[in-house]
């Protein structure tokens, strides 16, 4: 038995010899001394003249907007425009009928005419200038108290004869008196009918002014937003039949933050776009408020945007650049250059012919290219598409 256990002990041993394996090839390390350098192009950090802009978010309004309702009472018995209607200024848009006005004018002009011939003019005319002296009322007036004084001086010649009682001379100087208050009042009536020609005449333009207000017209150039109106329907004094609103030039209202609003000026050039449309549209900053709003901590300005074409539609909603320097200096470098991972970015360069990133801050996008706001300085290479290259590895550089 343990003659038998020593031989089984022995074999299992020999069984469990390791036998040596052929070492497996590693795998070659990019960053180990013995890697192949890696070739990479490199391409310098340049230095470029652009805009300084601030960006903002506002709101297109209309220059002018107006509510035109009607200066006379009436039924609508015309409406030109609808909605989008283009009109110009002066432009008739609405009319109110005109058949009660033009009665109160045929009126007015016969109580006119009325006034006139009472002066002693003729019926029809314009020039109302009266002769007081060369009325009929003031002449006849005048030839009694002239009748009246001429009896009272003969009387009182014949008193200082003494052949005439006291009677007699007292009844002559009171009909002179009579006259004379006569004569005054003849005066003042025709006075009085002067005032009343001049009220005729008044009331003669003011009805012909009612029925020049029986046609509404734009006082702008611009767009029908809304009608209010309808035909047939009747109207109280000042109700509204349209709105209108001037398109060109249209205002824009920005909200400027703090840290940004010392540099906005009056004048400064301003760049539009609007959502769904491709073009840039320009503008000037036209207007600033006087004090920053303490909620949001903004300024709010307004631009003036110049809209010709009526491409642009007030109450859109746009996106705004204020141009407040025109010649900023800027490093930039290709936009292929740049390397962003986990929020940070970053851009390879060379030294001692292995690579090695550089943590940048960038700026605008400008084209092709982008803004290194810190981290790099002009002249200074920098990797160029350097795909999955990191920094530590061994690179040539092309030619």
């Amino acid at each position: 038995m343990a003659v038998a256990l020593l031989a089984a002990c022995v074999a299992l041993a020999g069984c469990q010899q390791e036998v040596p394996a052929t070492a497996s090839p590693k795998k070659t390390d990019p960053g180990s001394a013995g890697a192949a350098p890696r070739a990479v192009k490199l391409v310098p950090a340049t230095e470029a003249t652009v805009a300084r802009t601030v960006t903002a978010t506002g709101t297109l309004a209309a220059d002018e907007q107006v509510v035109l309702g009607t200066k006379v009472v009436g039924r609508l018995a015309e409406i030109t425009v609808d909605l989008g209607s283009l009109v110009k200024q002066g432009q008739p848009v609405a009319r109110i009928d005109t058949k009660d006005y033009q009665y109160r004018l045929d009126q007015a002009m016969a109580a006119l005419k009325q006034a006139r011939v009472r002066l002693g003019l003729p019926a029809d005319g314009d020039d109302d200038r009266v002769d007081l002296a060369q009325t009929a009322v003031v002449r006849q007036a005048k030839a009694q108290l002239d009748q009246a004084q001429l009896n009272r001086d003969r009387m009182a010649q014949l008193w200082e004869r003494q052949l005439v009682a006291r009677a007699e001379l007292d009844a002559a100087v009171s009909a002179f008196q009579v006259a004379d208050g006569r004569y005054q009042d003849a005066l003042e009536e025709v006075q009085n009918r002067q005032g009343m020609l001049l009220q005729r005449r008044s009331e003669v333009e003011l009805a012909r002014q009612q029925i020049a207000d029986t046609v509404i017209a734009s006082p702008i150039d611009g767009a029908v937003v809304e009608r209010q109106g309808s035909v047939g329907q009747y109207l109280a004094a000042g109700a509204p039949v349209v709105t209108i609103v001037r398109l060109h030039p249209l205002r824009l209202r920005l909200s400027v933050p703090e840290r940004e609003a010392t540099s906005v000026r009056g004048g400064q050039p301003v760049r539009v776009s609007v959502d769904g449309d491709t073009s840039v549209y320009p503008g000037t900053v036209a207007r600033l408020s006087p004090a920053v709003a303490e909620q949001n901590r903004t300024l709010l300005i307004e631009a003036e945007v110049p809209n010709a074409s009526n491409r642009l539609r007030p109450g859109s909603f746009a996106k705004a650049e204020v141009v407040v320097q025109t010649d900023d200096r800027v490093v930039t470098v290709p936009m292929t250059a740049l390397i962003t991972f986990a929020g940070v970015e970053k851009v390879l360069t060379v030294k001692d012919g292995k690579s090695e990133e550089v943590r940048v801050t960038t700026g605008r996008r400008l084209g092709d290219r982008i803004e290194i706001v810190t981290g790099l300085k002009a002249g200074q290479p920098v990797v160029d598409s350097p795909g999955n290259l990191t920094g530590g590895q061994a690179v040539t550089v092309e030619k």
